[in-house]
């Protein structure tokens, strides 16, 4: 299990808003983790791949651009989507 899904799951468990960022290559594997979390909709923002070889300012012009999102899905538990 990815230890951010567990930190977030714990997190939503605890009643307190949280939401997983994860790129687009780990779609699958985050729902299918969530779902053996008990928490198959935990609230997730997704971001293109990969992220690794991303420059400083590439990583915070792709921060900015999931912004909206990510604020939506803490604040809009209808937002954000498993």
């Amino acid at each position: 299990m990815s230890c951010g899904l567990r930190d977030v799951t714990n997190l939503e468990s605890a009643g307190r808003p949280a939401l997983l960022i994860h790129t687009q290559a780990f779609e699958e594997a985050a729902g299918l983790q969530a779902e053996m979390l008990g928490q198959p909709a935990i609230r997730r923002v997704r971001v293109p791949h990969p992220v690794q070889d991303k420059s400083t300012r590439e990583i915070q012009a792709l921060a900015s651009a999931c912004l909206a999102e990510t604020l939506a899905a803490l604040t809009d538990p209808g937002s954000g989507s498993p």
